[in-house]
């Protein structure tokens, strides 16, 4: 009897769950499907359930990871561009000063008076004459071949940042060689001329300064004697109205 009761309870609770189980898969929400139907693990599932297959997600790589080291990407930095309007065939190359053309003191010898403003073109130098055979010397550049010249003026104008009017010889002669000038300039760092001009007698020569440092101990330009605009201001305020200049 005690056999019955068992065998009975347990094809109930057989029956149950059946019923239980049918229930739970009728109420199924509906079948998404991966689109590759061809997967090895689909093909073997039998019976009458249909499994419930889920797309794997898409996920997007990382820019950068947790301890990737940072990289900043700057915009380039614009080449310096420099150019010396007064001579464009002055060389690309930039190398800093020779030590010999900065201003220093030396032993000069000479029979001028004190202030005198010697100049040496040879050996690319200027002298402001002093007192005890002493003379404060300036690396200067010179007139290229074929504009150089010697003789004895004296300084008729100063000016503090000078503005340019090229000569129409200087334009004529640029422009054939496919240099364009400007037919004025105003004074300023961009002006060839520099911070300061001392102006000789009645030509066309000045003492000035440059843009183009790099050209000191040279002979580059169309006659004028150029300094350092460092060295040209400190010369300019040494002298005066007057002064005589002697270029050998």
């Amino acid at each position: 009897m005690m056999k019955q009761l068992v065998l009975a309870a347990a094809l109930f609770g057989a029956f149950s769950m059946a019923a239980l189980a049918d229930d739970r898969y009728a109420t199924r929400p509906p079948v998404v499907l991966s689109p590759d139907l061809t997967a090895p693990w689909i093909n073997q599932l039998g019976g009458k359930v249909r499994p419930v297959v889920y797309q794997r997600p898409v996920v997007q790589p990382q820019q950068r990871g947790l301890f990737q080291r940072r990289v900043i990407r700057q915009a380039p930095r614009p080449a310096p561009q420099t150019v010396s309007m007064i001579n464009p065939d002055i060389p690309a190359i930039r190398h800093p000063i020779e030590p010999q053309f900065l201003p220093q003191m030396v032993d000069y010898d000479t029979q001028e008076k004190p202030g005198t403003i010697v100049i040496d073109t040879n050996n690319r130098f200027l002298y402001l004459v002093l007192e005890g055979g002493k003379a404060r010397r300036y690396g200067v550049g010179v007139g290229k071949p074929g504009f150089e010249w010697a003789g004895a003026h004296k300084i008729t104008r100063k000016q503090e940042w000078p503005d340019w009017t090229p000569p129409s010889e200087m334009i004529s002669r640029e422009a054939a060689k496919g240099h364009y000038l400007p037919a004025r300039m105003d004074g300023g760092p961009e002006n060839p001329l520099g911070a300061r001009a001392m102006y000789l007698g009645s030509t066309l020569y000045r003492i000035h300064g440059t843009n183009a440092p790099w050209s000191i101990g040279s002979a580059v330009s169309s006659g004028c004697i150029r300094l350092r605009n460092e060295d040209v201001v400190d010369l300019y305020d040494r002298v005066s109205v007057g002064t005589r200049v002697i270029v050998m």
